[in-house]
């Protein structure tokens, strides 16, 4: 199957979050089960950084799938300008099915539309963006009415990430909704203790230590979580992740110095591992406290390394961390207490460190290819 690609961003723009991560996986792997993947993107690689190239394009081959990087003279935030892009749609060689992989970019609205006009199926993926949230609301409404609504309701199929999604996907009008978990990594062991966490923070291992990895923004609930620290007597939290550029890290700074947390709250940025565990082997339990999450990819990356995970009911990982995660409402008592309840009992961290892997053996990435392919032969039929 010939497979068009296209994002806002891909690897290694990691500053993204989860996303770039899943489309690295999903593409290879594809390119893996023999099948012929093209991605189209942009060559931005940070939010608050200039794209790797203004006016040049680049073609790589990596693990077997064709990357154009569009040459990006201009952009806002994640939404890259590419004048380009016309000239590198496959018009002779046409893809049997397109991925349309993000939501109010140029790269997907228009690439979306492309198929459309010449009637190539396309699939969907929104990526918890459909649904206006937290920043920019009415000019994402007008967006969504002027040009983004076509993008989702001329989609042969609409991918979901969980249940969770596919339910806020239903309410906001969209049909033809199928659910395709994002994969979890496999189970590294032995974990490296102390990790590069302990280490930068100066940690010993018997201090306790709660872990969160992911961009700074307010749907990620960070906020809550440094509520939650107020009351964990001698408990160490590190955050670990680029700042999204909406004023949460400086909203965080303030918020720890007034509750008198500045010894014990550390706020890391982003950090080069060369694996996950380098992190996550280091934290006692991981919270992943948003607000909203279509997944939480890196809830499943803890779990797959064996760490104790809390995540909210708002996070569509949970329910597939059957066993290796306790749920709570996204609230900062709720947070705090079950963060104290894995810290004080240690059959209960056990309990959840060894259903971690145990999930993830059962929803690797290679397990998911298949549910993939499945879905866009769904978008070739219909």
């Amino acid at each position: 199957m010939r497979v068009l690609f296209v994002s806002p961003a891909y690897w290694p723009a990691t500053s993204f979050g989860g996303p770039t991560r899943v489309a690295k996986e999903l593409t290879e792997r594809l390119a893996r089960a023999g099948h012929e993947v093209e991605v189209l993107t942009t060559t931005l690689r940070a939010i608050g950084e200039p794209p790797a190239s203004r006016f040049r394009t680049r073609t790589e081959q990596s693990a077997g799938v064709r990357v154009r990087y569009l040459a990006t003279p201009a952009r806002y935030r994640w939404m890259g300008i590419t004048p380009t892009l016309p000239l590198a749609w496959p018009w002779r060689r046409r893809p049997d099915v397109v991925h349309v992989f993000g939501y109010r970019d140029v790269v997907t609205t228009s690439t979306a539309a492309w198929a459309r006009a010449l009637r190539i199926p396309y699939v969907f993926e929104p990526l918890d963006m459909f649904v206006p949230r937290y920043r920019n609301v009415p000019l994402k409404r007008l967006f969504d009415r002027v040009l983004g609504l076509p993008v989702a309701h001329g989609a042969a199929v609409v991918i979901a990430c969980s249940e969770h999604e596919r339910g806020q996907l239903r309410e906001a009008g969209l049909e033809r909704i199928e659910v395709r978990p994002n994969g979890f990594p496999e189970p590294e062991h032995p974990l490296p203790r102390p990790g590069l966490v302990r280490r930068r923070l100066g940690l010993s291992s018997d201090v306790p230590l709660v872990l969160s990895v992911g961009r700074l923004s307010f749907k990620k609930g960070l906020d809550l979580l440094v509520e939650a620290a107020a009351g964990l007597n001698g408990v160490h939290v590190a955050i670990v992740g680029p700042d999204d550029g909406d004023g949460t890290r400086q909203f965080l700074e303030t918020r720890r110095r007034d509750l008198g947390l500045e010894d014990r709250v550390h706020l890391l940025g982003p950090l080069e591992i060369s694996r996950p565990g380098d992190v996550y082997g280091d934290g006692d339990v991981f919270v992943l406290p948003s607000r909203n999450e279509n997944f939480g990819i890196v809830a499943a990356e803890a779990a797959a390394c064996g760490v104790p995970v809390v995540v909210t009911d708002q996070c569509g990982v949970a329910e597939f961390l059957d066993g290796a995660a306790l749920t709570v409402d996204v609230d900062a008592a709720q947070i705090g207490t079950a963060l104290a309840q894995v810290l004080s009992d240690a059959e209960l961290r056990r309990t959840l460190a060894d259903a971690g892997p145990a999930v993830a053996r059962t929803l690797s990435w290679d397990s998911l290819v298949q549910r993939q392919l499945e879905l866009y032969e769904l978008a070739r039929a219909r």
